[in-house]
């Protein structure tokens, strides 16, 4: 059997200005973004190089998901970026005035940080080491 998370939806306030950050400030990549209706489009991003799971970007439609907007996971991390070359990632973040929450640090795992995204959620960047390349050797971060 396989099985794959494809998407992974992030309640945002703005389109827009999402896109603005993911691709400009992270410079991850516009996968789609499609008019559905009016109010609704299928906004989809990933990291450069991602090949499995990409951020599909939604509007908040209504109360509820307008107060979750940069809280999803009740202030846990939330998203986990591997990189390949951690501190010129981190440099870029800084450089760009990103909200960084937690300074580097290095784990058994790889080296971490933890940043905001423009909406407050937070994420993991992370270089893994060598022996922890795969997904699973962060459950439980």
């Amino acid at each position: 059997m396989y099985q794959r998370i494809a998407h992974i939806a992030l309640v945002v306030k703005d389109y827009d200005e999402a896109i603005e950050f993911y691709t400009n400030t992270l410079d991850f990549v516009l996968i789609e973004d499609t008019k559905l209706s009016d109010e609704k489009r299928w906004v989809m991003v990933a990291p450069p190089g991602a090949k499995e799971c990409c951020l599909l970007l939604a509007k908040a439609a209504d109360d509820e998901q307008r107060n979750s907007i940069g809280n999803q996971t009740g202030g846990r991390v939330f998203l986990f970026l591997f990189t390949d070359n951690f501190h010129r990632d981190f440099k870029k973040l800084v450089d760009r005035g990103v909200t960084i929450i937690r300074q580097p640090k290095v784990e058994s795992h790889g080296t971490v940080a933890v940043f905001a995204d423009l909406y407050g959620n937070l994420w993991d960047l992370i270089e893994p080491t060598d022996q922890n390349k795969g997904l699973s050797s962060l459950v439980g971060d």
